[in-house]
């Protein structure tokens, strides 16, 4: 079996048709989106094109998932949510449909499966323990130890971070896909991975971005403006992303979590 994991598309329509164009010469078996599907710029029509791939998609939920579902029910949100992230988050369960509100809220929080090879895959959106956990490139393996002490598997797929990268904790691979619509990255593009029996490879799918950008100030989206310049135009480094995030991993782990 030949999978593509792609992780974090985060309603970056563009990116995605691209990506899904490449797939029609790499013809992996399976898709798994790993969560993170439709916070961002288009988010109803992420959801359509992906329902159009039929059972070649299983598909797990992320927080931006879950907290689109929350604000679509009227739930309350997190009050350490910050406002912005508030804001896109109401914006974005607003486009959805009933239908599509109930598929996200269905979706699994981890998937398992094998690939003669490699052993047994589990695929989370950001780690085994929690759709929000952070570790990154640097984390300490003392650390990484105890996030993924009761994995048995093989192989763990990981997003949430945006960042593609290898971490191992012991004989145990641990992949971070990277993301499709909101990379962190030396350049810009659709970041994925391709699992199969002969191994795995980290893969970017390049896209026209002045057209990308074009597509998402159209979208109505809140921060469109700031997404077509940030996150398709230009991205964020990885290495300006790493320290970022494992600075609020050492604090949540100072505090208990």
């Amino acid at each position: 079996m030949k999978i593509a994991a792609l992780y974090d598309i985060h309603g970056n329509l563009p990116a995605l048709n691209a990506l899904l164009e490449e797939l029609k010469e790499a013809q992996p078996d399976l898709i798994v989106v790993g969560g993170d599907i439709v916070s961002g710029p288009m988010p109803a029509q992420t959801l359509q094109r992906l329902s159009q791939l039929g059972d070649q998609v299983r598909a797990i939920r992320g927080n931006g998932d879950r907290e689109a579902v929350m604000a679509f029910d009227g739930q309350p949100l997190s009050p350490d949510m910050p406002e912005e992230v508030r804001e896109v988050t109401r914006w974005t369960a607003e486009q959805l449909t009933r239908s599509q509100r109930d598929f996200l809220a269905a979706l699994p929080e981890q998937l398992l499966l094998r690939v003669e090879g490699l052993g047994r895959i589990l695929f989370c959106h950001a780690t085994v323990r929690s759709d929000e956990e952070i570790f990154t490139p640097i984390t300490p393996e003392e650390r990484l130890g105890v996030i993924f002490a009761r994995v048995e598997q093989e192989i763990v797929v990981c997003g949430h971070t945006h960042i593609q990268f290898e971490r191992r904790v012991g004989n145990m691979r641990i992949l971070n896909a990277g993301s499709v619509g909101m990379p962190y990255a030396d350049r810009p593009g659709a970041y994925w991975l391709l699992l199969g029996p002969e191994g795995y490879e980290f893969r970017r799918t390049t896209y026209d971005g002045e057209a990308a950008a074009q597509e998402v100030r159209a979208s109505g989206y809140p921060q469109a403006r700031e997404f077509a310049e940030e996150n398709v135009l230009r991205v964020p480094t990885a290495a300006e992303a790493t320290e970022v995030f494992e600075r609020m991993a050492e604090e949540r782990w100072s505090q208990g979590g």
